[in-house]
Formats: C-alpha cells, sequence, structure tokens
C-alpha cells in the first residue's frame, strides 16, 4: 500500500482522454426572500449567475485542475452554448479538437437555481434541463469514432463518462474499448442509470454508484457483502479487470480479476453539495491509474478528492494542494489549532482564513523556504518573522520542488513530516505547500502585508518584494543565527 502523499506527489501529468457527453452547468444564484404573490413558490432575487463545465466536460475539467494534460471527444449544438463550452474547454488547456458540432441538437445545458436563506446556507431550489437524449446520429457517429482513433493514440487512459445524452452509442464505446486494448490503455466506464450495461463490456473498470449498480445486478446493495457481491457480478458479466461500487459516505468497493475484494471507508465529511462527486471520484481514480498507481490506492485517493469535493457547492474542482492538506492532518490533526481550521491549509482554504483575519484588522506576514531539517536557526527566524504581523504563513515546498533546487537526494524528510513540524511551532500560524520552484504565485495570492527572508539576501533578490510594495506592503530581512546551516548539519551528521 503507497502512502498517498508520495502518490499525488509523483502523478505526474498523463494524458486523458474523456469520452462522453459535452454540457454546460449554469448557476443562478440570489437570497430567497419571500413567498412570490402570483403563486406559491419562493421568490428568489437573483445577483449572481456563473456558468461551468459538467458532464463529461466536467470531468476534463476536474483532471486539468489536478493537472493531467486532458482531451475531450463529445458533441456540442451549433448555438452559442456550444460555443461557450468549447471556449471554456479551449481556455482552461483543454483539448476540444474532437468536440464535434452537430447542428440538428442543443447543447445540454443544466441550470440550477440556488437560494439563501437570511443572506446565507445556499441551498439548490430547482434546477432546468435543456438537452436532446437521442442517440448520435450515423454522420455524427462516424465523426466522433474518426477523432477516437487519433485521441486514442495519445492517451494513457480513457474515460467513458455517460450521461445518457446520445453520445456514447454501443458502436461509439465497442471501438474505443477494442483501441485502446489494442495499445494496452486502460478504459474506465462511468455508466448512466439503467439495467442494460452490456455496451461497457471490456473495459478495465466502472464506476457505478449505489443505485445504478443495484439497477445493474437485480439487487438491493445494503450491506457490505451486498456492495461486493455486486462489484463482483459487473466483474464477472462485464468482463472487466475490476468491478467498482461508490458507496457515497461508506467509500467504495472493489472486487478485482485477481480475487481480491475490498470496501474502503471514506472519512465523514461536512456535505454541502453531492454534485459532481462522481465525476470527482472518476477523474481521481483515472488519473492516478495512468500514473501507474494500483486499484487499492487509486480508489483510497478517489475517495479523498471526492469528500473534498462534496464540501464545496456546485461541480467544483480539487487541486493535488488541496488532497495534500487533507492528508497531511487527516487522520491526525496538527496538535496546534487556529480558528476556523487547520494548521495545514491548502491555498484556497488558506486565503479564507486570511479573508477573516483581514476582517478582524490582523496584517499577515510571510515566508517561504524548504525547511528539510528543522534546527535552532529556523525557530530563531520563524520567531521573528512571527514578530512583524499579527500572523504568520509559511509556504514550503513540496518534495518535487525541493528536488529541483537541491538535487535527488533531497529532501531528507517527506513534505507531509516538514509541514507537520512547522505546524507544531507556535510561531506558525498556518502552514501551506506550493510546488513550483518559487513561491512567487503563492505569494500574489496572499499579498502579506510583510514578506520575510533571511538577512543573507539582498532586498532586490527576494522573490516577490517588488509586488509586495507595489501594495504598500513591506520586506523584512531577518537576522540569521551564525553556525546553523541545513546542508552543513546533514555534513556534520554524515560525518559523525
Amino acid at each position: 500500500m503507497t502512502d498517498l502523499t508520495e502518490l499525488v506527489q509523483n502523478l505526474g501529468a498523463p494524458r486523458v482522454l474523456v469520452v462522453g457527453d459535452v454540457m454546460l452547468d449554469r448557476y443562478v444564484w440570489g437570497n430567497a426572500e419571500r413567498i412570490s404573490q402570483e403563486a406559491p413558490v419562493v421568490l428568489l432575487r437573483a445577483d449572481k449567475r456563473e456558468e461551468r463545465l459538467g458532464g463529461a466536460s466536467s470531468v476534463a475539467t476536474m483532471l486539468q485542475a489536478l493537472g493531467a494534460r486532458t482531451s475531450v471527444l463529445g458533441v456540442v449544438g451549433n448555438d452559442g452554448d456550444g460555443f461557450h463550452a468549447r471556449r471554456i474547454l479551449t481556455g482552461l488547456g483543454i483539448d476540444a479538437d474532437a468536440v464535434v458540432t452537430d447542428p440538428d441538437r442543443p447543447t445540454t445545458v443544466k441550470e440550477r437555481y440556488i437560494g439563501r436563506a437570511q443572506a446565507k446556507h445556499p441551498q439548490q431550489m430547482i434546477r432546468v434541463d435543456y438537452e436532446s437524449r437521442e442517440p448520435a446520429s450515423d454522420r455524427v457517429e462516424r465523426q466522433l469514432a474518426d477523432a477516437l482513433a487519433a485521441k486514442v493514440r495519445e492517451a494513457d487512459v480513457v474515460l467513458i463518462s455517460d450521461y445518457d445524452k446520445g453520445v456514447c452509442t454501443p458502436g461509439l464505446l465497442r471501438a474505443a474499448i477494442e483501441m485502446a486494448k489494442a495499445r494496452g490503455v486502460r478504459v474506465v466506464a462511468d455508466p448512466t442509470r439503467g439495467g442494460d450495461y452490456r455496451k461497457y463490456r471490456g473495459c478495465s473498470s466502472m464506476t457505478p454508484n449505489r443505485l445504478e449498480a443495484s439497477l445493474a445486478v437485480g439487487f438491493a446493495i445494503n450491506t457490505r457483502d451486498d456492495a461486493l457481491r455486486a462489484a463482483a457480478h459487473l466483474r464477472d458479466t462485464l468482463e472487466l479487470e475490476a468491478g467498482i461500487v461508490t458507496l457515497d459516505k461508506d467509500g467504495m468497493a472493489l472486487a478485482h480479476a485477481d480475487g481480491r475484494g475490498a470496501v474502503f471507508p471514506t472519512r465523514p465529511r461536512q456535505v454541502y453539495d453531492i454534485t459532481g462527486a462522481g465525476d470527482m471520484v472518476m477523474a481521481t481514480l483515472g488519473l492516478a491509474l495512468a500514473a501507474g498507481a494500483d486499484y487499492g490506492d487509486a480508489i483510497r485517493l478517489a475517495n479523498v478528492a471526492g469528500g473534498l469535493e462534496v464540501e464545496k457547492i456546485g461541480v467544483a474542482t480539487v487541486t493535488r494542494e488541496e488532497i495534500l492538506a487533507d492528508l497531511l492532518h487527516s487522520p491526525f490533526r496538527a496538535a496546534e489549532r487556529v480558528p476556523g481550521g487547520a494548521k495545514v491549509a491548502a491555498l484556497p482554504h488558506l486565503l479564507a482564513e486570511l479573508d477573516g483575519r483581514r476582517r478582524n484588522g490582523q496584517t499577515v506576514a510571510f515566508t517561504n523556504g524548504c525547511f528539510d531539517v528543522l534546527h535552532a536557526g529556523h525557530v530563531q527566524y520563524l520567531a521573528e518573522a512571527r514578530r512583524q504581523a499579527d500572523c504568520l504563513v509559511v509556504a514550503v515546498n513540496s518534495d518535487a520542488s525541493v528536488r529541483q533546487l537541491k538535487g535527488p537526494t533531497r529532501p531528507l524528510n517527506p513534505v507531509e513530516a516538514r509541514a507537520l513540524v512547522l505546524a507544531g511551532l507556535q510561531d506558525v500560524d498556518y502552514v501551506t505547500i506550493f510546488n513550483e520552484q518559487t513561491p512567487a504565485g503563492v505569494i500574489e495570492a496572499v499579498r502579506p502585508d510583510v514578506l520575510v527572508k533571511g538577512a543573507d539576501y539582498q532586498k532586490a533578490d527576494v522573490v516577490g518584494a517588488a509586488f509586495v510594495e507595489s501594495y504598500g506592503g513591506r520586506v523584512h530581512l531577518a537576522d540569521l543565527r551564525a553556525g546553523f546551516s541545513t546542508t552543513n548539519l546533514i555534513e556534520r551528521m554524515k560525518a559523525a
């Protein structure tokens, strides 16, 4: 069993082809103020409108946020929504060359109305769908098959995201499975609801939820044994490498062709919205398998990512940094906690925490480093950094980032250990992890009041110095304790 933090750090950038139904998810937000005078319905006073990609394009968006190189094969209509969906895909860096325009059908749009009660607690009130469920015409299916041949040749894994909007015809799926098998590439399907799953025969694995699997196997899934039996039934009847059944809050059940069977639990979450959870599980599972992970580890990672997704409203993305932060304080938490969250925080959570502090008039200091072997010089330096403001954020280089800076033998300690040690220091309020060689992006997001680096730097050489001073912040060069250096310490330990 692989440590999941190590798996996340070594995911690389696999090439993933997503085959399925391209959609737009439209959200209209507002305050649910009163009952309408025209009818006994809630009146929503709209104040925000947002559009995101849904369906197979949602899976692609999630994959792109997780660091994959993603392509989509699907269909949009010859309309404004189709143009907009294609523009969003390409704007995110997703390859949309295999998205076919069909003038005879509308682009699928799911429009959700989200109401807040007394300006808080957003809840979905109603969803309106604009769509065609007719199978793609023979002409469009041929266009998709032609595009498929080229895209499968470039893929490390193929994901089928079937929302039953006409793209995933038996003929197209048969072609996708045969092409992928010929190249030794896995195919993972997230099936549509229904009892007949024959069109997915020969996939490597599939991820129906509890209800979908129940309909397919013909019995209710109420217990752990039911889930394992259903996964094994799907595996055997559809000639899968692994049958998987997702069990919402109970995790996932796996029945592998080598005889392994297990239920992988997930930890309890504050569930705000289950929309998109299945897509996130699919995206993470496929990415992990493409990176060489075993099914068990891929499922464990997908459980974490799916759990993070349901803590957000609507179909939302999750980043590797968020997953790492979640892994770093679960199942254990850093001993020191701050109001509103754990010390180790992914960047989005960190920014929310800092926003709350700033509303209370507090200032923020920021520093960064590898902190591979923490020593007295570090402790003194961090104490001085903390004295510059009301709270201190420490950005720590990921393992991959340290290797880029220090060479293949570093770090000595993995990032989860380094972050945990830093979080245990009284002077450190928050720890966040970054993968780049420099913290420039984190600094621009945090916008610290004080940027702290060691006195061995000239201010002109400090990454982010000019940016911080551009909005009135300042740069502080902290004293360094003589005789303390991580590199020197490592050399003395080797010589001892």
